[in-house]
């Protein structure tokens, strides 16, 4: 099989990257190691910069007919009252909230628009797990499906199969770990429609835990100590169900639905970035380049950006065919890096600072203004770092105007 471009991993960087080459007219084939995208706990905090990504490649209308729920304001909730940390409304520009979105309805509508296009090849149960070398230069992939064994052969490579890249590990990629003090235990409760409608962070000393409205059901995510789910899981589910029920206690009339731990996926939270993201013919994007904390739920966001970055700046190679140098893979890394660096520079500081003393057992773990977002300046950088980031992306290879 050949290919200009292969993709390893159809989540948001790979499929918004393989959206916008093959709307360009740059042969694309896209790789999905599962024979779906339903799985859940997978982030889906589409934040404005994605918003407006979407507006560009024309697909604005389409998502918003797609079930969400917009968040104008992001804070969390204290022992001492709720602390607004950024308002949105007060943004400039046509997108000024956070829309709550399964990770796969997001995925379907990229995928299916995808296939529009004669030049989109989407293969699913396709795991890559090896690289194809000639000499220095990367020049496809190795992947396993059903039928047995594969290998497609392509101009630029691209790993795009998250925090655990199996292409990242065969190129010899190692990141620089710099550390997360929590791991998660997601698990789901029935809502009810008298309880509140917002998304908040709970923070108390012990277990800090975030509850997602997803209009039938909270999605909860508790944070427990690294590593620790085993100590979690010895103080048996009773234990689990009291915590739900002293963090959040209009949740306590249905925490006996939390039948056992078989009900509860966890999620290893890391922090990584690697220090390079490319070898000659590969390259790397979203989580294979940089896995982010959970804090802010940004890392669909920062991945969807360096898509739009990564079509951009080899698009126009691709489309004509020619071959892509090292250099110019150099510059879709020095473009993104610095955006990823001072997002997990933040994510860094809400760890240390705020999840950790309450991991340990502080009983004021925070100690923040309940206004922060009306702080002149400091309101509005919080603000723009959760919605837009340091750096946004623009589409302009395969935007809307190249629709069919």
């Amino acid at each position: 099989m050949r290919t200009a471009c292969v993709i390893a991993g159809g989540g948001p960087a790979g499929a918004v990257l393989a959206l916008m080459l093959a709307r360009g007219g740059v042969e694309v084939t896209l790789l999905e190691k599962h024979g779906d995208f339903l799985r859940d706990f997978r982030g889906d905090t589409i934040h404005p910069s994605t918003l407006q990504v979407l507006d560009e490649l024309g697909l604005a209308e389409e998502f918003h007919r797609l079930p969400h729920r917009k968040a104008y304001e992001v804070g969390l909730e204290t022992d001492q009252g709720p602390v607004s940390l950024a308002d949105l409304r007060r943004l400039p520009g046509k997108y000024r909230y956070i829309a709550f979105v399964p990770q796969w309805d997001f995925l379907d509508l990229i995928v299916s628009e995808a296939r529009r296009y004669p030049t989109f090849r989407l293969l699913m149960n396709a795991e890559a797990h090896g690289i194809v070398r000639e000499g220095d230069r990367v020049r496809g992939l190795r992947f396993r499906t059903p039928e047995g064994e594969r290998e497609i052969r392509a101009e630029l490579t691209v790993a795009a199969d998250g925090r655990r890249s199996d292409v990242r590990r065969a190129a010899l990629l190692r990141p620089r770990e710099y550390g997360a003090p929590m791991d998660v235990a997601w698990f789901r409760l029935p809502r009810v429609p008298s309880d509140r409608e917002d998304t908040f962070l709970r923070v108390t000393a012990g277990n800090p835990m975030v509850a997602i409205n997803r209009g039938t059901y909270w999605q909860l995510a508790l944070m427990f100590p690294k590593d620790g789910f085993d100590a979690l899981k010895a103080g048996g589910i009773a234990s689990l169900r009291a915590t739900v029920d002293r963090l959040i206690p209009f949740l306590a009339d249905r925490t006996a639905q939390i039948r056992g731990f078989d009900d509860v996926s966890v999620l290893r939270v890391e922090l990584n970035r690697l220090r390079r993201w490319h070898r000659p013919g590969l390259l790397c994007i979203g989580d294979a380049a940089h896995a982010m904390s959970p804090v802010f739920g940004i890392g669909v966001n920062l991945a969807v950006q360096d898509a739009v970055a990564a079509a951009n700046l080899l698009g126009p190679a691709l489309l004509r065919g020619e071959p892509i140098p090292e250099s110019l893979l150099a510059r879709v890394q020095r473009r993104r890096a610095f955006s990823a660096a001072v997002v997990q520079y933040a994510q860094m500081l809400v760890q240390n600072r705020i999840i950790r003393p309450a991991l340990g057992g502080s009983s004021r773990p925070v100690r923040l203004p309940p206004g922060l977002s009306r702080v002149p300046v400091l309101g509005g950088a919080i603000a723009r770092l959760l919605s837009v980031g340091v750096l946004p992306e623009h589409a302009r290879f395969g935007t809307a105007s190249a629709r069919r």
